[in-house]
C-alpha cells in the first residue's frame, strides 16, 4: 500500500495518512525505549525524594537567598518529559511538586507570593523554566494563567509591591529582585550558604582588604574578609541593571503566551531596545552595570566592567551572552523579526574581534579586569549556533563556522551535570552538553548521530539510577553526607535525577536544547497526540527532524506498534510561531512521491500499524503570534480578580 493524502476542508486540520509499513529504524526504537525508560525512572525518583503532597524530602530549615531554584531544576524535566510524549500520570505529578516546592520554600522563608522573594536572574532563570515547561504542557489552568500575569507584573513596574522596574529609565532597579522588589543591600544571611563554594571563586573586586586577586581565590569563610565583601557589594554592585536581568524576558515571554497582553511584548522590546542603547553608548560592547539613573558605573567609579555576575566576576563572558542570546531570541518570537538576534550577534562578533592566538589556538577573552581583557580561552561555538538554528542566516553560519574545530565536533559526551567536561572542556549544565554534534548532525556532517546521543542518554539515565540507589541517594541520610562535604547540599536533587534527555529534544523538536539559565525551548516543530488530545507524541510513535532549512523541516515519522494505529499532530514551532505552506511525502531515495498544499500551523499524520513517513515540510516562519495554544479551544481561559488587584 502507498502512503495517502486526504484534502481536508478550510475549518479542518490537513491530514495525511501513512500505510507503508516499515521496519523501525534504530533510532525509533531507541527513542521508545527512551521514553519507557524515562517513565519508569521519574516514577521512582519522585517516590524516593517527595512526599505524597509534592513536598520534597528535606532539612526543616534553610537559610540564605540561594535555594528555591534548585528543586525546581530537579524536577522541572518532568513536565518537559510529558510535553515530548512521557506517560500521562507525569502531567498531574508535575503540577504537584511545582506546587509542593513552592509552599514549601515559602515555608523556608525565600519564597513570597508564589514567587523567589529576591535573587539574581541566573537562578531565577534556572528555576522557573519549570514554568515554561508547564506553558508546554497544557492545557493551561487557572492556576498558570494566574500566575503568569502576576509574576510578569512585578517586572513590567505594575505591581506596587515588587517596585523592581523603573519605567522612566527603563531599567531593572538591581540584580536582586523578585516579590519583594528590589534588594539594594544584603547581610550575611543572604550568602551564608555559599561561602564555602565561593572561597575558590575570583575574588568580585581587586581591591578587597586582605584578598590576593591575582591568586584567583577570596575566602568568604573568612569572617573579616565577609565583611569588606558585603560591605563593598553593598556599595557598588547591588544598586541599578545588570545584562543577566535580560533573562527576566523570558517570563514576560511566557506571560504573554499565557495571555496574548500586547503589553507584556511591549516591554520586552522596550526593555531589549534599551540595553541596545546602553551599548552603542558604551563603545559598542554591553556594560554589566548601569545605576538607578542610567549613568554606565554609577556605583563603580565610571567603569562599565564590574557588575554583579558582569564582566569581572564569577563568571564573565558566559553570564554576558547566555542572557543575550535568550532575550535576542525571545524577541525574534515574539516580533518575528530576526534583526532581533543583533544585539546578541554583535556582542559574538566584539569578543571575537578580541582574539588572540596563544600555543597555536585562537582564544576569546571571558573577562575584563581593571587592567583589561583576561581569561583567554577558547571560544564556544554554542552560543552561534543558538542564534543560527532560530535564524538559518548565513551570517549566523558563518558565526560558528570561524572558530577553529581544533576537536571533534560530532563526539558525543556525557556531561558532567556542572562546569566543564573534563575530556571536552565544554561548558555544561542540566546535563546539556551536545549541542555541538547536533548542530553538525542537522548540517549533514555527523549522520549517525541520532543513535549516538540516544545510546549516550539511555547510559545516563543508568548511571543517574545507579547514584540514586546507592547509600548516597537517600534522602534521610543527607544531613551525615553534607557533614562529610560528599555533596553540594542544595544542589542534591540535580545530582540524583535520572531524568535527563537532551536528545529527544534534540531530535524530536527539530533544536538545540534550552540555554539552562533561563532560555524558552525553542524548535522547528512539536507534536500532539490527536486521539488522547494533548501534548506529545503518541505511545509508540517516533519522530526524528533529519533536516533543518531557512523554509523547511524534514521530518520522518514511524509507528514502531504492528497493533495500534496513531494520530499525530505536527505543530508548525514549539510555540505555534510558523506557518506550513506544504508537505511534501520524500520517498526512500530521496524523491518526492505527494505533495500537499498547506496553510495554517498544524497538520495531523495518521500512521497505520508500523507505518513510517517521511515528509518535507515547508513553512513561513515567524508568522504567527507565539502561544502555549494547542489544537483544540480551551473551555475556560477566565482569570480571578481579586478584590484588591
Amino acid at each position: 500500500m502507498n502512503n495517502t493524502k486526504t484534502a481536508a476542508d478550510k475549518d479542518r486540520i490537513p491530514h495525511i495518512i501513512a500505510t507503508d509499513r516499515t521496519a523501525p529504524p534504530q533510532w525509533a526504537l531507541q527513542e521508545q525505549q527512551l521514553f519507557q525508560t524515562l517513565n519508569q525512572a521519574a516514577k521512582e525518583f519522585v517516590s524516593q525524594y517527595t512526599r505524597p503532597d509534592g513536598t520534597l524530602i528535606w532539612f526543616d530549615h534553610w537559610p540564605g537567598m540561594d535555594g528555591s531554584d534548585d528543586p525546581y531544576e530537579a524536577f522541572m524535566n518532568l513536565a518537559l518529559l510529558y510535553m515530548l510524549g512521557g506517560s500521562d500520570e507525569l502531567h498531574e505529578v508535575s503540577r504537584r511538586i511545582f506546587d509542593g516546592i513552592t509552599w514549601q520554600w515559602t515555608e523556608y522563608g525565600q519564597i513570597h507570593r508564589e514567587f523567589d522573594a529576591y535573587y539574581d536572574w541566573m537562578h531565577h532563570g534556572e528555576g522557573y523554566l519549570y514554568l515554561y515547561f508547564l506553558g508546554l504542557a497544557g492545557p493551561a489552568t487557572l492556576k498558570d494563567r494566574q500566575r503568569a500575569r502576576q509574576f510578569a507584573a512585578m517586572y513590567t513596574g505594575d505591581d506596587p509591591e515588587a517596585p523592581n522596574y523603573d519605567k522612566e529609565q527603563k531599567l531593572i532597579r538591581s540584580p536582586l529582585t523578585g516579590s519583594r522588589g528590589p534588594r539594594f543591600e544584603v547581610n550575611e544571611e543572604d550568602w551564608s550558604t555559599h561561602r564555602g563554594i565561593l572561597d575558590d571563586y575570583l575574588a568580585p573586586y581587586e581591591d578587597i582588604p586582605g584578598v590576593d586577586f591575582a591568586s584567583g581565590k577570596c575566602a568568604w569563610s573568612n569572617d573579616e574578609v565577609y565583611g569588606h565583601l558585603l560591605r563593598m557589594m553593598n556599595e557598588r554592585m547591588n544598586r541599578g541593571d545588570v545584562p543577566l536581568n535580560l533573562n527576566a524576558t523570558g517570563l514576560i515571554t511566557h506571560a504573554f503566551m499565557q495571555s496574548g497582553d500586547e503589553k507584556l511584548r511591549e516591554w520586552a522590546v522596550e526593555y531589549v531596545q534599551a540595553w541596545e542603547d546602553r551599548t552603542e553608548r558604551n563603545g559598542g560592547i554591553i556594560p554589566d552595570n548601569v545605576g538607578l539613573t542610567g549613568a554606565i558605573g554609577e556605583y563603580n567609579d565610571g567603569a562599565w566592567w564590574g557588575g554583579y555576575y558582569g564582566w569581572r566576576w564569577p563568571h564573565g563572558w558566559l553570564t554576558i551572552i547566555e542572557p543575550l542570546t535568550n532575550a535576542c531570541m525571545n524577541m525574534v518570537l515574539l516580533t518575528g523579526d530576526l534583526k532581533g538576534l543583533n544585539l546578541a550577534r554583535s556582542q559574538i562578533d566584539r569578543n571575537w574581534e578580541l582574539r588572540m592566538k596563544k600555543d597555536g589556538k585562537w582564544l576569546v577573552p571571558y573577562k575584563h579586569f581593571d587592567s583589561g581583557w583576561a581569561d583567554y580561552r577558547e571560544a564556544q561555538p554554542k552560543y552561534p549556533v543558538y542564534l543560527w538554528a532560530m535564524s538559518m542566516a548565513e551570517e549566523d553560519l558563518e558565526r560558528v563556522e570561524r572558530i577553529p574545530k581544533d576537536h571533534d565536533w560530532n563526539e558525543v559526551i556525557i556531561p558532567a551535570i556542572s562546569g566543564r567536561d573534563p575530556k571536552t572542556g565544554r561548558e555544561t549544565k542540566h546535563y546539556i552538553g551536545n549541542t555541538q554534534p547536533w548542530y553538525q548532525y542537522i548540517r549533514g556532517l555527523n549522520p549517525d548521530y541520532p543513535q549516538r546521543i540516544l545510546s549516550a542518554n539511555y547510559e545516563m539515565i543508568g548511571n543517574q539510577l545507579a547514584k540514586m540507589r546507592s547509600p548516597e541517594g537517600d534522602p534521610y541520610s543527607w544531613t551525615e553526607h553534607f557533614n562529610e562535604g560528599i555533596y553540594s547540599a542544595i544542589h542534591i536533587w540535580q545530582e540524583m535525577c535520572p531524568i535527563y534527555f537532551e536528545g529527544l529534544v534534540q531530535l524530536t523538536l527539530g533544536g538545540p536544547m534550552h540555554i539552562s539559565h533561563g532560555g524558552l525551548q525553542h524548535g522547528r516543530v512539536r507534536y500532539f497526540d490527536a486521539k488522547a488530545k494533548r501534548p506529545g507524541l503518541p505511545p509508540g510513535v517516533s519522530a526524528l527532524v533529519e533536516e533543518l532549512t531557512p523554509d523547511s523541516a524534514t521530518v520522518h515519522l514511524v509507528n514502531t506498534s504492528l497493533f495500534d494505529r496513531q494520530e499525530v499532530i505536527i505543530q508548525a514551532g514549539v510555540f505555534g510561531e510558523h506557518c506550513f505552506t506544504i508537505a511534501e511525502i520524500v520517498g526512500k531515495e530521496g524523491e518526492t512521491v505527494g505533495t500537499d498544499e498547506l496553510h495554517g500551523k498544524w497538520l495531523t499524520v495518521e500512521l497505520q500499524e508500523g507505518a513510517g513517513i517521511k515528509l518535507r515540510l515547508g513553512m513561513d516562519r515567524f508568522v504567527n503570534t507565539p502561544t502555549y495554544g494547542m489544537p483544540w479551544p480551551e473551555k475556560d481561559d477566565r482569570i480571578i480578580q481579586g478584590r484588591y488587584a
